[in-house]
């Protein structure tokens, strides 16, 4: 009987208790499901809070308040906070009342939970991806793209009449058609699962090049139509998004132009680094694309055509301007504002190390990538990965990559091997004495997050870090070629209390320039 008076006085202290803290801060509150396969309710708004409860996919919750990514939620007589990535709205959608079509006029649009640049981003639209038209609030527009509905700023798309703009192709297909709808497996193969979950029943496999269409997605899982009897889910890191219409042609996501990074960059007479040498190009000198053959570009230029790597290049300048336009001013306790390169390194076949149980460096590389950017993403930043499948990435690609996205960090994921076995422990790597500072700095959060020997920040002679320009570091995070380490550097445990000791360094780093 006490323990009820005990849970009837708590629920009507939470029912009466809450006021929002001012308009800015308050929300409607509304319904909302878990959408990933689990969801860990926190103490806190933030990753590195205790854990209350773990939720499954489709249970409902009730939102008290919104802080940054993070939600206050109610899950009947407890209340914590979820992130908000990992929950979806079961309120109506508003009705379409406009048969409008928005238009991306640049890449990397971010499509955000709410009209405001420190919202959420769900995902981003390339340049020329069409989504529907909702509403339209001062400088921001409601769409529904794909799976998702979220906020554009106006000012980096066109908005045209859908039916105008049908008549005028010839054609009446339907928006649902130039969502991005297919995904391209773009690694040798994948499995193709019952469930969004590596432990789930295997369908089959898909394999290199074969396309498929997208029916859903849910974190960083996508549900494909795998044949006429099947659906099935694959991991979205080993393949991409592109736009079947009902044409004969399909739009894939090249751009029309490159541009070169470095001067005296080869023009070749084949895809090759053994071919002819056409000529030579310097940097900032733009081509336009024929075609693409495995990692190069074929190019027009001029009287005739050529072959450029496309580790030597970039595709327009659209995506730095628009990363550039997108920039929020930073807040301490955040990452807002920031742009971090995450580099998980080697891939395709380029396997790294081998560990002494078969462990592939370049795996682990990817998941544990793969678990940081989620902890980036939470905190604000904006995440681009030097790969996101089994793919070959060459070494000064990379590098080009943080240059276009002008870095505010580089992080070069990777484990280590030596022929001693009893070599162990983990070191994080700089080279120009900018780098020095975030290498310190994360250094600091991994040693109080894991165990395992620490063998201190120190410079190392890295390509990736020896020719950025941007702060960069190279973490090694244990060594494969020790059995009893290899063991436990491989567990998912190891891998969250790395990640969480990596985010928080980098935290720390960005609030340190505040303080400058």
């Amino acid at each position: 009987m006490r323990k009820l008076f005990i849970s009837l006085l708590a629920a009507l202290l939470i029912s009466t208790s809450y006021t929002p803290h001012s308009k800015a801060e308050q929300v409607v509150l509304t319904d909302y499901t878990v959408s990933g396969e689990i969801l860990h309710l926190r103490e806190g708004p933030g990753l590195s809070y205790p854990i209350i409860e773990t939720l499954s996919e489709g249970q409902a919750l009730k939102a008290l308040k919104k802080e940054g990514d993070w939600i206050h939620v109610q899950k009947g007589d407890v209340q914590g906070w979820v992130a908000s990535w990992l929950v979806k709205e079961t309120t109506q959608t508003p009705e379409v009342t406009d048969n409008k079509v928005v238009i991306a006029q640049v890449d990397l649009l971010n499509l955000r939970a709410e009209p405001s640049l420190s919202a959420a981003v769900y995902t981003k639209l390339s340049i020329g991806a069409e989504a529907k038209f909702l509403q339209q609030q001062q400088d921001w527009i409601q769409i529904k793209y794909g799976d998702y509905t979220g906020w554009v700023a106006a000012s980096y798309v066109v908005i045209n009449d859908a039916t105008a703009q049908s008549q005028a192709a010839g054609e009446t297909t339907a928006l649902a058609e130039i969502d991005p709808n297919t995904f391209t497996v773009t690694v040798d193969a994948v499995n193709v699962r019952k469930k969004p979950d590596l432990t789930a029943k295997k369908l089959g496999t898909a394999k290199k090049n074969e396309q498929y269409k997208v029916l859903s997605r849910s974190n960083n899982w996508v549900e494909i139509q795998f044949d006429d009897k099947q659906k099935g889910w694959v991991y979205s890191f080993y393949g991409t998004f592109t736009i079947q219409t009902t044409d004969s042609s399909t739009t894939t996501s090249m751009s029309n132009y490159v541009t070169i990074i470095y001067n005296e960059t080869n023009l070749r007479e084949s895809a090759s680094t053994s071919s002819n040498i056409v000529e030579r190009a310097n940097a900032g000198q733009t081509y336009q694309i024929i075609g693409v053959e495995d990692d190069w570009y074929q190019i027009d230029i001029g009287d005739k055509t050529a072959y450029v790597a496309n580790w030597v290049v970039t595709t327009n300048d659209t995506t730095k301007t628009n990363a550039a336009k997108q920039k929020e001013p930073r807040k301490k306790g955040t990452l807002k504002g920031v742009t971090i390169v995450l580099d998980p390194g080697h891939g395709g076949n380029d396997n790294g190390t081998m560990g002494v149980r078969g462990t592939a460096e370049k795996d682990i590389n990817t998941l544990t990538a793969e678990l940081l950017h989620s902890k980036l993403r939470a905190a604000g930043a904006e995440i681009v990965l030097t790969r996101e499948s089994d793919t070959y990435v060459d070494l000064r690609k990379r590098v080009a990559i943080s240059h276009q996205y002008e870095a505010d960090a580089f992080i070069s994921i990777h484990y280590d091997a030596i022929e001693d076995s009893s070599v162990s422990g983990f070191t994080t790597y700089y080279t120009n004495s900018y780098q020095k500072e975030l290498a310190e700095y994360v250094h600091a959060g991994l040693a109080e997050k894991i165990t395992i020997r620490d063998r201190g920040a120190r410079a190392g002679d890295y390509l990736v870090l020896r020719e950025n320009r941007q702060p960069a570091i190279l973490l090694e995070l244990g060594y494969l070629s020790n059995a009893g380490e290899e063991r436990a550097v491989t567990t998912g445990h190891y891998r969250e209390q790395a990640t969480l000791g990596i985010y928080q360094g980098i935290l720390s780093y960005f609030d340190a320039q505040l303080e400058k």
